[in-house]
């Protein structure tokens, strides 16, 4: 089962900041947070845990 993580969490897990976490998401490159109420988002783990995953493989075959 999947849990929402905060945005505090999202930076922990991928070493960015806020600035970065967003600019990314404009760019289409980080998974797009789930809006939970008025002024809230949470990430969606196994999304980022995807993320982190991928950008390890990615930098393995270099």
């Amino acid at each position: 089962m999947d849990k929402f993580l905060r945005r505090k969490e999202t930076e922990h897990i991928t070493g960015m900041g806020r600035a970065t976490i967003y600019k990314r998401i404009s760019e289409g490159t980080f998974p797009k947070p789930v809006k939970i109420g008025k002024r809230s988002v949470r990430w969606i783990e196994s999304e980022v845990s995807e993320w982190v995953r991928k950008r390890i493989e990615e930098s393995r075959q270099s």
